[in-house]
């Protein structure tokens, strides 16, 4: 396995695949509708706006095993120091570490970008992702119940953090 930046060209139809897998059968997204290749288009201009890092897993043959990546967490300026991240994993390669090891990684690309905190939200049935944050020392930020619903329930979400030393020197504005 090795790591690869994610471009639109070489990985949007992977990456979509994994989305839709994860819309149309679980509650890791909050979506409802498969996403279309046109959708990718504008989430890979927005990465490359925030310079936001999207971290792939491929295999020996170049295939997109799964991702990480992180984008803006709230949209006013004093949060600049905050990301909200997300990992996905191909749903054939589920359970082999996968997700620790694209976690690392987008923690250590978080600490070069100088990113102080780090929030992930989690659906609270989503135990395996819920213990995989643990694992990497996130911490329990809170629970907003019922924030969701979908396939015919409310959905709650928790949200973990995990707070970065970067960076050295912060600054307003």
């Amino acid at each position: 396995m090795n790591f690869v930046t994610c471009t639109h060209d070489a990985h949007a139809g992977a990456i979509l695949e994994i989305f839709n897998d994860a819309i149309v059968n679980s509650t890791a997204l909050y979506d409802y509708k498969p996403r279309t290749p046109e959708n990718m288009v504008g989430w890979f201009k927005t990465k490359e706006a925030g310079r936001f890092p999207v971290i792939g897993a491929v295999d020996e043959k170049g295939e997109l095993l799964g991702f990480a990546s992180y984008g803006t967490f709230r949209a006013w300026p004093a949060y600049k120091y905050s990301v909200e991240h997300s990992v996905y994993v191909h749903k054939d390669h589920r359970g082999k570490g996968l997700g620790l090891v694209l976690m690392q990684e987008l923690i250590a690309a978080a600490r070069a970008q100088e990113i102080h905190v780090m929030v992930g939200a989690i659906d609270l049935a989503n135990k395996g992702s819920i213990a995989l944050h643990q694992r990497l020392g996130f911490e329990h930020a809170g629970t907003i119940r019922q924030a969701g619903f979908k396939f015919g329930r409310w959905l709650d979400v928790d949200f973990w953090q995990l707070v970065l030393e970067t960076p050295a020197h912060p600054v307003d504005g």
